[in-house]
Order: structure tokens, then sequence, then C-alpha cells
């Protein structure tokens, strides 16, 4: 039989009836799972970053991995070697349809299916684990973190760093007073996920193994093309990735926006490199500027750089004239300068200044294990997605501003709407490929 293409929640329903379920076991109630019982767990995606959430989830004894969704099935051996209980899909929403009784799943699929496959597992009752960047748009962010929250949902997103010390630790320092109120922040990531080519002209024969329509998902057609897209390259590309900045901007920024309590931007202004039709740009250069809070200045310009650019080089001063690490952040604040390179220990300068500082050191949570034992109704989650999902759209938007180089972009949260450049606004939220569409989205 041929699935429907169509995601609804009518679609869902008489699924279910069919199958001899009331509607109630679908949409059942949202409460945590008791504290003895064993999530029936589910993986959308099999092998890469998606194989490593398998294992960091399953390493507690609380977590059965009962099915996985892969559309490729090359990359399949070494869950089905690890899990060989667990029952294989190419197509995720077959399993969604078949499974029954899953309480859990983690999303970790390529961007631009994020959004599609988190709000179907949410559409009927699962608790999610999902993948950064949470979306690839933002309204898809302000959607998922909506129904998570009118679902009473436990959710996750998977920006483990949220739960490092290091960064821990420079949460608990800045919101401490350490270096005063902060007035600006300098954050950056060497990564290179960016193309200055133009898509190759050719079409390559699609592997029998691999189901190419499905891989594309709500994005729109087009040739299979060997070595472009599937399984690394996409995070280049337009329609299925977000380039350096949403790879790495929630991971980098998350430190920042925990510390400083930042809400919405209230502009976004890019200057560097622009994406051309098909792929993200390389060397982004972004300034946002964003409302002040109790931790900053009245308000608070916080500037992005990936790919070879890097903070001005006087900037080098404030941390001793030491090189910059690959990837991290500077809080220059009112009373001195933090330096937190990604994931190692962070220096506060003037160095005579803090000589005698006690850093609040915290240690580090298992941001796996958090998930699993709040779905278990013991504690909760840290980056829910009544925070991650505002933190993404901030990041997007520095990933959008990148299509209008040296133009300031007004931003009002509240109507979800770029008020003084309306072309932007195209960009703000996706079109799904007919026949993919989803409830909610």
């Amino acid at each position: 039989m041929t699935l429907s293409r169509k995601i609804t929640r009518r679609a869902a329903i008489k699924g279910m009836a069919a199958a001899g379920f009331g509607v109630p076991f679908v949409y059942r109630a949202h409460a945590h799972a008791a504290p003895s019982e064993t999530l029936l767990h589910a993986s959308f995606g099999g092998n890469g970053m998606a194989l490593a959430d398998i294992g960091s989830l399953t390493a507690s004894k609380h977590v059965r991995l009962v099915a996985v969704a892969e559309v490729d099935e090359t990359r399949t051996a070494d869950v089905r070697k690890r899990f060989p209980n667990a029952r294989i899909y190419q197509d995720w929403r077959q399993l969604l349809d078949k499974e029954k009784g899953l309480i859990s799943a983690n999303i970790s699929t390529p961007d631009h299916m994020h959004a599609a496959i988190t709000m179907r597992c949410m559409q009927q009752g699962l608790h999610v684990y999902t993948q950064k960047p949470l979306t690839q748009t933002v309204y898809e962010a302000r959607q998922l973190a909506r129904v998570a929250r009118q679902r009473k949902l436990i959710s996750q997103m998977g920006i483990q760093i949220h739960s490092h010390g290091e960064h821990r630790t420079v949460v608990a320092t800045i919101q401490a007073g350490a270096i005063g109120r902060v007035r600006e922040v300098h954050s950056w990531s060497g990564k290179h996920w960016g193309d200055r080519n133009p898509r190759p002209k050719r079409t390559d024969p699609i592997p029998k193994t691999l189901r190419w329509d499905d891989w594309l998902g709500v994005a729109a057609e087009r040739p299979f093309l060997a070595g472009y897209y599937h399984p690394g390259e996409w995070r280049k590309r337009l329609d299925f990735g977000t380039g350096t900045f949403g790879d790495m901007g929630c991971h980098i920024l998350d430190p920042v926006f925990t510390s400083l309590a930042l809400t919405a931007p209230r502009s976004v202004r890019s200057v560097g490199g622009a994406p051309n039709a098909d792929s993200w740009g390389l060397n982004s250069q972004v300034r946002y500027i964003f409302p002040g809070t109790r931790y900053t200045a009245d308000t608070l310009t916080l500037h992005w750089y990936d790919g070879d650019l890097r903070p001005p080089a006087e900037l080098r001063k404030s941390i001793g004239d030491r090189n910059f690490h690959d990837q991290g952040s500077i809080y220059i604040g009112s009373e001195g300068v933090l330096y937190s390179p990604y994931i190692a220990t962070m220096t506060l300068h003037p160095q005579d200044r803090f000589r005698d500082y006690k850093i609040p050191r915290q240690g580090s949570q298992d941001h796996y294990l958090q998930f699993v034992e709040a779905v278990r109704g013991n504690g909760r989650t840290s980056t829910p997605f009544d925070f991650a999902g505002p933190m993404t759209e901030s990041v997007l938007l520095g990933c959008l501003s990148t299509r209008f180089p040296k133009t300031t972009l007004e931003w009002n949260a509240d109507k979800m709407l770029v008020t003084n450049v309306k072309e932007a606004n195209a960009f703000v939220r996706r079109r799904y490929r007919k026949g993919w569409e989803v409830e909610g989205l």
C-alpha cells in the first residue's frame, strides 16, 4: 500500500482508527513516563550524529531502542550490529504509522527535516530530543516551541555543550557579575560550511540503497549528485543545511544567550560572504543589536564571524595578546573581559585585576540523561524548546541576513516580520514540497 505523502492530524487519527486504536492513544495524555518505565525509543537517522545520539541515550538502562528510520541502507550496518532487535525503516512516516507505544524519539537528520519529523512525533505524543539547529527556518522554530508547550511534552535540543562544565562556568561567572554589565560579545567558528561554486550541471545514478525522494523530503525535487548532498555536504546547501552559522552558532552562542538572558534581537546586519543560488556563503560576518537585560548594558551588540574571519586584531590585547582559538567568544563588560574558547577553560582579563578572583567552577552534566530522566518524571531538561526555539530563531536570522549583505534588517519578533525589507520575509518560512506538507508547519 502506498502511504499518503500529506502528514496531517486527520490522517494520523484515521490511520490509528483503522488499526483498531482510539484517538486518545494517538494523542495520549502528555504526562511524563512513570519513573520505573522503560522508554520505548525511536531514532530518525541511523548513522553519524544519529548513531552518537542513539548510543548516548541508550547508555541509560531505562531506554530501549525499538525502531530506526534511515533512508540509506548502506548506513545501517553499525546500528543493526549494536541493536539487532531494533526494526529498521527507510521511510520515517512508516515508522510512525506502524510502531505503537513509542514514548520518545531523537531526530538527528539533515537540518531541513528536523521540523517535519519533530512535529509529527509531537503530534503523536512523543517526547523529543532534536539535534541543532532545531529547525531550518524561524517559523518552524516558533511552531515547534508552541506545540511542545501546548502538549506539555518533554523536549531537548541537542546542544550538548550547554551541559558542559566549562560553559556552565562561563554562565555562572558572568551572572555573578565578575566583568560587570556586558556591552559587547564577539563569537566565531573556523568551520567552512559554504561553497562559492555553482551546482554541477550533471545527473548521477541514484544508488539502489538510497531512497532519494525520501531524503529530499520537504525540499524541492532535483537530480541526485554523488557527493554533493549526501551524506555530509548538505550543510553547505541552502535547501538542506544552515551553513557554518547554523551548524555552530547554536553551540557557541548558547552560553552567550544563557548567561546574558538574551531575548529576540532588534536588528541584524551581514557584511560578510553571501550565498549563491545553491549554497551558503563563506566567511560570514554578522552583527546583532539586542535589547538590554539585567546582565548587559542598555543594549548588547553581538558580532559573529566564521570561516577565515576573526574578531578585530586589537581585541587580542584585551585577552593578553594571545592568539584566538579556532572557536570561541569574548565578552566585554564594564569591569573586565571574559575569554571563552570553545569547550576549553575560560580566562578573565586583565589578569592582574582578577588574580585573586574565585571563579565559580561548575561541573558537567549529562545532557542526554537529563532528557531521559525528565521524560521519566525526574527533573527537567535545560534546553527545552521554549529556550532552544527562540535562540534558534536568532541564529537563523543571522543566516537569513547573509542573503541581504550590507543591509540592516529590523526585526519584529512578535509579528515574526522583517519590517523594513519585505523581500527578507520570504525566508522566514519555507514552502514544503507538494505532498510533504505537515500540519502546523
